[in-house]
This record gives structure tokens, C-alpha cells and sequence, in this order.
């Protein structure tokens, strides 16, 4: 039997030869007597003939395999899944039976509540941490079951798991379900797992406002839970998020579903879109009542930043300001000039590729009532342009000013703070399958990204899939450590989009054959699509919604 294992994400190929059919855990420790060497990072997961496998899987037949650590985005939601079902347990153990709600992402982590009959002290999240790593130095396998539909019902309303039994109760062609459990803590994940407690060597537990921070490592420090960094205008925006779900009464997968199969999701459309205008709103009165000039939106990729700054230009004109809109795009250092990442490609993200005193000095002279004459960057001959826009702007008039470093207070050193208001602008998707079970809204980004580029930008599913690891290290650099450098966040996420959104990707997911790198990524994703109906008719969505800078149809933008 030859078997071709790659050593990491991005390893040389090896070839071994085994003379009895092993599973892939018993596979990792055969290579290493064989060849001596060690990993950098434990392995976790693998691809097997590029279809992601859990460690116990057996290989009984020549296959090329794939070993992923905590590098790979799709190794990490496992490393994730596997987290949640050791802190329940330990949970568990503490208090008994009660409820742990995983809510949202947050500062390398996961929010949740324990729903005990009192607050958690610190004192007792700490003892919550020791019993976590008792569990894990213990080594105890995740037992894996697949149980029939009727048992699982029985189940699921003796635990009083209403969520989960709702949606089961939906999809009559489900016949058996996947479970995971430690010991006595048995749950229904919809992800993978790894085969014991041993593997999950590296989080951290802290008591944050009314929960508890589970936090683990990123893809670029696997061995280390990395600093903290307190995002408290991200928390207090998924609080107001929580609080819209109540308002259009959806709180899980199920109660959108409803919805759409009853028709009475236009409501819901219209709910969300008008929280959306009162929000932007809002957001230009306090501009106007600040007598802020100097407004910077920053966002991760398919936030909807250019729809939102176009809305917000003309909420600015309805209270009375005449707002001048731009981009930072334009104060490109020459390409001779611009930074290069560690392939020797151009990059244009970071903060070095920007003439930072050139766009300093404009900003001023606009603000002072001077005439500027604003430079274009040709993209074609990688230079400035100058001579075209020649522009002055009158006292009191506010500059609109959307670039991925806005919130960054190196873009903008030479600007009086006094001048600046700050916003960042991202779908914070609160819409969980059920309370263990999230729909990360970093695929419901990539999603609306993936509509984009296919319908307008003419790039396949599995370009948009392949660069998405890049532009959330981008992310990760340049806009997410500056969260709370702004003074107020817009949640551009509707509760309806992915409904919407699954008609247009489902069948392009679909069309990624296993032959594709990407294959593993877009199996992933059509299993949360499974989760949700789909909404056919997107006629009545507003021709001005963030939405529409992705689905098409969009008056702000033209298209």
C-alpha cells in the first residue's frame, strides 16, 4: 500500500508504505519513527484524496494524504469544536446540568454565558480553567456516535435541546445524527472532532462583562493564546445585534426558516433595512452634532464599506453638510516604491504602501479652505496623477474617507483627533444554528465576497476561496487591532442575507469538485447553508442595501 503524506499545510510530499490498513492518528506516528522528524504543530485533521478526514478515519487503500494543523482555517473550527465540548464538561462537572450558550467571536475567542443560578466570579472561572486541564492531561477519547432520527428526538426533548429538535424536526431526510461526547458530556456538533482531550493543549478562560471568553490560538501562533486585546465596541455591537434579533423575533437558524417557508420574511426585509437607515442616521447625527470634518470608515473585506459611506454621505446632506467622498486608493506610494510581501509580490495592504504625508498634508489644506490638487493613481503605470481634481471644500463641509486603515492612528498623525470621528463597519452575523452551533460570520463574509467576485469581477469560487486565507491575515494586521480606536460600530449584517445569499453560491459550491484544493472549504460551507431555506424572491430588497453591493441591483452603485 503506498501512501503519500505530506508533511504540514505547506510540506513536501513523502512517500511510506505500510502493510496493514491504519487509521490516520496511528498513521502521524508511523511517519515520525520512520523519518525522525517532528512537527512544528500538532496535527489535527487531514485531507484524504482532498476530503477532510478526523484522525480515527482508517486508510485501507493507496490515497494521498494531507496532515493540517492549526494553520489551516478548517484545522481550527475543528480545534474549536473540540474546546467548546472540553469546557462544557468541565462545566458540567462543577455545576451540573446547565446551560452553556456559545454566542459570538470575539478577541481570539468565544464569547459565551453559563446560564448557573448566579454570576460566575473570577474565582470560579479559574476553577472552571483547572478542571479543563485536568480533562485534558486525563487524555479521555471523544467517543463519536451515529444514532437514528427517532432516538435522537427522544433525546433531544429529554435535554430540552429545543433548538437542535427544531431544526431536526424540519428535515425529514435526515436519518441519522452525528454525536460527540467525554465521558457523561454528550452533544450534537456539526462539525469535526479530534480523537481526545489530549490534543487541546493551548486556551484560556476569563470572566468578560456577563460571561465567560473562551480563547484559543490563531493561525499564526498555534503553540500560544495570543495577547489580550480588549474590543469592547465589538461586544457592546453584538449586544445591539441581540437586541435587533429580539426586535424581528429571530434568534436562531430555525426561526428565519419559519419565516421563509410561512412567506412572511418581507417584514423581515423591510425591519432590517429600516434598522440599517436609522442606524446610518444616527451615526451622521452625531457627526453633525460633534462638528466632526474628518470621518474614516474601516472594515474587513465585504463589509459593505462603499455602500454604507455613499448612504451615510447623503444622511450627512440631510443634515444640511455637503460631504466630500474619497478613497485612500489614490495616495499609493509609487509602485517603485511600494512594499512586498514575503513572496516578492506587491503589497498594497499595509500601512508602508500609503503616502502617508502627502495624504496628511491635503487633508489639512482641505480642512484649512485651501484648493488641492488631489492626486488619481493610475493603476495601469503604478503612478499619481496630477492636475485632474483640483478641489476645495467650504468651512464646516466633513471629508468622507473609506480606506482599510482608517481606524489606524498612524494614517492620520498630522489630523487634530479633535477633527476625527471613526467607524467601523462589519456583518456581525448573530444568527446561530442553535446555542452550541455558529454560523461564523467570517463565512458569511466570504460568502457575499464569493457573489461579487463571480457575478462582477469575473473570479471563480474557488479564486475567492483560495485568496481568503491572505486577506484575513491582512485583516488580522491592519484592521482588527484598531477595533476600539473607533467611536461607533455598524453591524452591516442582515438576519436574512444568508437565505438570500444561498441561491446564489449553492450551486458554484457545489460545482468545486474533490480533484479541487478547495474542495474541503466548500464542503464546509454548504453544511451551514444545509441549515437554511432559501429565500428565492429578493425582489423587495431595498435597491440601496448593503446587500445589493453584492447581489446586484444596487442604485448607489450603478450596477
Amino acid at each position: 500500500m503506498d501512501l503519500k503524506i505530506r508533511t504540514s499545510p505547506k510540506g513536501k510530499w513523502t512517500d511510506i508504505t505500510l502493510d496493514k490498513p491504519a487509521n490516520l492518528e496511528e498513521i502521524i506516528h508511523i511517519y515520525k519513527d520512520r523519518t525522525g522528524e517532528r512537527p512544528p504543530y500538532i496535527y489535527l485533521c487531514a485531507k484524504v484524496n482532498n476530503s477532510l478526514r478526523e484522525l480515527d478515519f482508517i486508510i485501507d487503500k493507496d490515497c494521498n494524504i494531507e496532515f493540517l494543523d492549526m494553520r489551516s482555517g478548517i484545522a481550527k473550527r475543528l480545534y474549536q469544536n473540540s474546546l467548546l465540548l472540553i469546557y462544557m464538561k468541565a462545566v458540567k462537572d462543577i455545576y451540573g446540568p446547565v446551560d452553556v450558550n456559545v454566542e459570538y467571536s470575539l478577541n481570539k475567542g468565544l464569547y459565551t454565558e453559563v446560564s448557573a443560578d448566579h454570576e460566575l466570579t473570577e474565582k470560579e472561572v479559574n476553577g472552571i480553567v483547572d478542571r479543563m486541564h485536568q480533562i485534558v492531561d486525563a487524555d479521555i477519547p471523544l467517543k463519536k456516535e451515529v444514532i437514528g432520527r427517532d432516538e435522537v428526538i427522544t433525546w433531544l426533548k429529554e435535554q430540552g435541546m429545543t433548538e437542535k429538535l427544531r431544526l431536526l424536526e424540519k428535515r425529514p431526510d435526515v436519518k441519522n445524527v452525528q454525536f460527540y461526547s467525554i465521558e457523561d458530556c454528550r452533544n450534537l456538533f456539526y462539525g469535526l472532532m479530534v480523537p481526545s482531550t489530549g490534543y487541546i493543549r493551548y486556551f484560556s478562560l476569563m470572566k468578560y462583562k456577563n460571561g465567560i471568553l473562551v480563547r484559543y490560538p490563531s493561525e499564526k501562533n498555534p503553540n500560544e493564546v495570543g495577547p489580550y486585546i480588549e474590543q469592547s465596541m465589538l461586544y457592546y455591537a453584538y449586544v445591539e445585534s441581540k437586541k435587533w434579533h429580539k426586535l424581528m423575533e429571530v434568534s436562531y437558524v430555525e426561526d428565519l426558516n419559519e419565516m421563509v417557508r410561512s412567506g412572511e420574511y418581507n417584514e423581515l426585509i423591510q425591519l432590517s433595512e429600516a434598522l440599517h437607515e436609522k442606524k446610518i442616521s444616527d451615526i451622521a447625527d452625531m457627526i453633525h452634532r460633534q462638528h466632526k470634518r474628518i470621518v474614516l470608515i474601516a472594515g474587513p473585506s465585504s463589509s459593505g464599506k462603499t455602500t454604507f459611506a455613499r448612504r451615510l454621505c447623503i444622511q450627512l446632506r440631510v443634515n444640511g453638510l455637503k460631504p466630500l467622498y474619497l478613497g485612500t486608493d489614490d495616495y499609493f506610494v509609487e509602485r517603485s516604491e511600494s512594499p512586498r510581501d514575503e513572496h516578492g509580490e506587491y503589497n498594497y495592504e499595509d500601512l508602508d504602501a500609503l503616502d502617508i504625508g502627502l495624504f496628511n498634508s491635503n487633508m489639512n489644506d482641505l480642512l484649512a479652505g485651501k484648493e488641492v490638487d488631489m492626486p488619481r493613481f493610475d493603476f495601469m503605470t503604478g503612478t499619481k496623477v496630477f492636475g485632474e481634481r483640483i478641489t476645495s471644500i467650504s468651512k464646516n463641509q466633513p471629508i468622507v474617507i473609506e480606506g482599510i486603515h482608517g481606524l489606524n492612528e498612524k494614517l492620520t498623525p498630522e489630523i487634530s483627533r479633535d477633527e476625527k470621528f471613526k467607524i467601523y463597519i462589519s456583518p456581525f452575523i448573530n444568527l446561530n444554528i442553535d446555542k452550541h452551533n455558529r454560523v461564523p460570520a467570517s463565512d458569511v463574509r466570504m460568502l457575499r465576497r464569493m457573489v461579487r467576485d463571480y457575478n462582477y469581477r469575473g473570479h471563480s469560487p474557488e479564486a475567492t476561496i483560495n485568496s481568503w486565507s491572505k486577506v484575513r491575515r491582512g485583516e488580522e494586521k491592519n484592521i482588527f487591532p484598531f477595533i476600539d480606536e473607533s467611536n461607533v460600530v455598524f453591524n452591516s449584517a442582515h438576519l436574512y442575507e444568508v437565505a438570500v445569499l444561498k441561491k446564489y453560491v449553492e450551486s458554484l459550491l457545489r460545482n468545486i469538485g474533490r480533484d479541487k484544493e478547495e474542495h474541503p472549504t466548500a464542503v464546509s460551507i454548504l453544511r451551514i447553508l444545509e441549515f437554511f431555506e432559501t429565500i428565492e424572491d429578493d425582489s423587495i430588497i431595498a435597491n440601496n442595501s448593503i446587500l445589493r453591493e453584492f447581489i446586484g441591483g444596487s442604485v448607489i452603485l450603478g450596477d
